[in-house]
């Protein structure tokens, strides 16, 4: 005779989460960690943007440019970012970046990656213009 609360223990076993979606993150600086990466993705969810459920479901990679594993990795994940910074320095940074992961080769489309409050207008538009117009690479941009 079988065993029937060995079928019940069973069924009553939660299944596992699945795994949330992972983000590839290029440009991160060292000192940033992935709870920075989180906390932009949770203020996106706080208005509105839907697309990214629950922020702390997401897995977040970050991965050198110059990485060999590069070419492979860009043919497996499809979600890819690049953290802009705003500093002086952010547009040389992460153009440099975009360079980089053109000869690799690296994703073609990427989500901008930035402080709240960053305009469109300036870093992020001309950010986003050079990586179309030189480097064949789209650069998405959701700030307000």
């Amino acid at each position: 005779m079988p065993d029937q609360a060995a079928g019940l223990r069973a069924r009553a076993r939660p299944e596992p989460p699945e795994p949330g979606p992972t983000l590839m993150v290029v440009g991160l600086p060292p000192d940033a960690a992935a709870e920075t990466v989180t906390e932009r993705l949770a203020g996106w969810a706080r208005r509105g943007r839907r697309w990214v459920g629950d922020p702390s479901a997401w897995r977040i990679v970050a991965l050198d440019p110059a990485s060999p594993h590069l070419p492979l990795l860009a043919s497996q994940q499809r979600r890819w970012a690049l953290w802009v910074d705003s500093d002086a320095d952010a547009f040389r940074r992460a153009y440099r970046t975009l360079k980089i992961l053109r000869r690799h080769p690296g994703p073609s489309r990427l989500l901008a990656l930035h402080a709240p409050g960053l305009p469109r207008a300036g870093l992020l538009s001309n950010l986003q213009h050079g990586a179309r117009h030189f480097l064949d690479i789209e650069l998405v941009v959701l700030s307000p």
